[in-house]
């Protein structure tokens, strides 16, 4: 077991299902997912402190395996807290190159409420 999957912890995919609600609107329901295993890391150097104080909502890296590809805005749930964090960023943005021994692939998060 790698440093890497010992700070691993799981996490669910929440999807969005829209629907017709008959009336002419949409009904939006929010349901699990895919699992995931990945480490989310929250960011309290001085500049996102800078940020925040502006306010920037809280900042967090989550760290997963290169074969997670998730999309930007895509909703996952920590399950050892049930806290809710949207994805700000691509799965092209900040990955390990194909020649590095490392398997990891970096988004950006912040938390956030399902509506």
């Amino acid at each position: 077991m790698s440093l890497l999957d010992e700070a691993f912890e799981s996490f669910t995919i929440i999807d969005r299902i829209t629907t017709d609600d008959g009336y002419g609107g949409v009904v939006t329901e929010w349901k699990d997912g895919a699992s995931i295993q990945g480490a989310l890391v929250f960011d309290s150097s001085s500049e996102m402190k800078v940020a925040q104080s502006l306010g920037s909502t809280a900042a967090y890296t989550l760290t997963v395996r290169k074969n997670i590809n998730l999309d930007y805005h895509s909703v996952i749930r920590r399950e050892s807290d049930g806290h809710i964090f949207r994805i700000l960023s691509n799965s092209d943005d900040r990955k390990t190159p194909k020649s590095a021994g490392l398997n990891m692939l970096q988004y950006s998060a912040e938390e956030w409420v399902l509506s």
